[in-house]
């Protein structure tokens, strides 16, 4: 059955890549993103099916203006990706304040912006489906990134929050965890592994939010690396390198 969709961060990487399984698939889909060049080439095979919204997920006071047209446009909604993020590379010995705000307003903040309407509704109609996609960086406080670590932990908690809050109406609200993807945020970085496309990450979403899961890794093998990783005390964690 066709649904409606939005997905928000749907120019590149991972969001692009949901956005174009599911044009594939048949659904209706809104695409937003602040790139609307991207956004046209993505939607240019599915007219009929394809909206887009150019957005930038840091101008709050719009979120939820945008979000009403893209229902409006669409005629209802079934589904909600929020996969807009940003990271930075931080050195150790960087403090850099200006680029820990952009990641607290685009990973954490702009996703508050987004789906604190989309609750809204969802509960309004008693049925609706939440995805966030985050990151197994959330699971803990590393060392390489505070800030990143910080955003998507932030945005870990808010996602829990609305399921238990949601969950008795009968809409679900879903936590993707990925691991490393082939992305142009992790370009250039050293030491990945169990590395795969964003389109194989997308794929790996969409067939796990129909699985029932709460919290989804990607791969699902990063699951027992998070298991591990919040079992280890805080005394032994912070002589680790990670």
């Amino acid at each position: 059955m066709a649904k409606k969709i939005i997905v928000v961060g749907a120019s590149s990487g991972i969001g692009k890549e949901l956005a174009l399984l599911l044009l594939e698939q048949g659904h209706t889909v809104t695409l937003v993103a602040r790139r609307d060049k991207e956004l046209k080439t993505i939607a240019a095979p599915y007219k009929s099916n394809a909206f887009i919204i150019k957005h930038d997920v840091t101008n709050f006071d719009q979120a939820d203006s945008v979000f009403q047209k893209a229902v409006k446009s669409m005629k209802g909604l079934d589904e909600i990706y929020y996969a807009s993020g940003i990271m930075y590379d931080i050195k150790p010995e960087e403090f850099d304040t200006e680029k820990d705000i952009a990641m607290l307003n685009t990973n954490l903040l702009g996703c508050v912006a987004w789906l604190n309407p989309a609750a809204a509704l969802f509960q309004k109609q008693k049925s609706g489906k939440i995805i966030g996609i985050s990151s197994i960086a959330g699971d803990r406080g590393r060392r390489g990134n505070p800030v990143y670590n910080t955003s998507k932990a932030g945005m870990n908690t808010y996602l829990e929050a609305l399921r238990n809050r949601l969950a008795v109406l009968g809409v679900q609200v879903l936590t993707v965890k990925p691991g490393f993807i082939d992305t142009a945020m992790t370009q250039g970085m050293k030491g990945l592994f169990w590395l795969i496309s964003a389109k194989e990450a997308a794929s790996i979403i969409l067939k796990a939010t129909d699985s029932g899961k709460e919290n989804i890794y990607v791969p699902a093998r990063w699951g027992l690396v998070g298991l591990i990783i919040r079992c280890i005390p805080s005394f032994i964690f912070r002589r680790l390198s990670i």
